[in-house]
């Protein structure tokens, strides 16, 4: 594509670039080249100028694409969703362990108030047996239920 403007017409000339311009900015891709002609005209073309002659670039093609565009959003795809999955375990491994020490606290309660229990020997206490009788607690049945008490004391609350 050639367009060729007469320095005698300026309106024609913008009018005529501007609809050049126009065109090769459809394409988006080309590179305009401007010169001027032995007889002094300036010319605007898509194509360089033949032989030795002395031009200037007005609108270059835009960069080349990167070829390794989809590469690299795959990669940080895949870095997001790897975070994201981080971010997930850390949590599920935090709730877990606020869980289990939730249990442990209750446990630890529960252990300190039978303890209290057991201590206070103006409190009849009975167990079970295997047909369902009741069973008074001997004053070494209670020593061996502190002791066990005791024992869940130590492992389930902090400082003991």
């Amino acid at each position: 594509m050639s367009v060729r403007l007469r320095s005698a017409r300026p309106a024609l000339a913008a009018a005529m670039l501007g609809l050049g311009l126009a065109l090769c900015a459809g394409g988006a891709a080309a590179t305009l080249y401007k010169w001027t002609d032995a007889n002094g005209r300036v010319v605007y073309s898509d194509q360089p100028p033949a032989g030795n002659v002395k031009y200037e670039i007005v609108g270059a093609a835009p960069p080349p694409a990167n070829p390794n565009a989809v590469r690299d959003m795959a990669a940080q795809d895949a870095e997001f969703r790897k975070r994201q999955s981080d971010k997930s375990e850390a949590s599920a491994k935090s709730e877990k362990a606020r869980a289990d020490a939730a249990r442990l606290a209750e446990a630890c309660t529960q252990a300190r108030g039978r303890i209290r229990l057991l201590q206070d020997e103006s409190q009849p206490l009975a167990r079970y047996g295997e047909k369902g009788e009741r069973i008074p607690m001997t004053p070494e049945d209670r020593k061996r239920a502190i002791e066990d008490q005791q024992r869940v004391v130590k492992e389930a609350c902090a400082g003991g």
